[in-house]
């Protein structure tokens, strides 16, 4: 029926009809398309930005991780400079060794050495040694120089000068002195007591 309806249209009116067909079909498919590539659009968008929040935060962690890291770093530098100046041990063999090192370079003659008992105190304790050296002036003095400059501190105390000898053109003198280191107390440790004493 609509066949024979068309047929009874003239040329310009079936021209219209297939024309007005054409764009609804036209409509229609841009529709369903649009429809389909806008949804599609909306869900990338919506997940490009979930992505981006998701490497912000990645991003975010990561600085943070490596801020964390570098802080440790410097942190763990500083405790090991700290412990070469304050170690938490007595460190009695690393001290003798020190004194040991510094008369070497100076050229004296570190006769004996006599470990005495600790002193604690509120948060360290002194790491008190006795020393029997010989040398010439100068060279002593040069030892005293040279265990201030140690990492480690060490005071040196009550340094007695006698018993001058004639040793060819230089006087060779006898001294005794109080050589004092200190540790850190740990926390609940009672102090250690004497350690055993040495010499040569």
């Amino acid at each position: 029926m609509a066949s024979l309806s068309l047929n009874r249209l003239p040329i310009a009116g079936k021209i219209g009809v297939g024309a007005l067909f054409c764009v609804l079909l036209g409509v229609a498919y841009y529709v369903m398309l649009h429809t389909d590539v806008a949804a599609r659009t909306d869900r990338e968008r919506a997940r490009t930005a979930e992505l981006e929040t998701e490497l912000s935060k990645v991003k975010q962690s990561q600085a943070s991780y490596f801020a964390d890291r570098d802080e440790l770093a410097m942190r763990q530098q500083k405790q090991r400079e700290l412990n070469k100046v304050l170690p938490t041990d007595t460190e009695a063999a690393t001290f003798l060794s020190a004194l040991q090192a510094v008369s070497n370079i100076s050229g004296i003659d570190l006769k004996a050495w006599s470990p005495m008992d600790e002193i604690p105190q509120t948060f360290y304790a002194k790491v008190p040694m006795k020393l029997q050296i010989s040398g010439r002036f100068h060279q002593i003095a040069k030892f005293i120089y040279e265990v201030g400059k140690q990492d480690r501190i060490i005071n040196m105390e009550n340094l007695e000068l006698g018993d001058p000898k004639i040793e060819g053109e230089d006087v060779v003198l006898k001294a005794t002195c109080l050589a004092t280191t200190f540790h850190l107390l740990k926390p609940g440790a009672a102090p250690a007591g004497k350690t055993p004493g040495g010499g040569r």
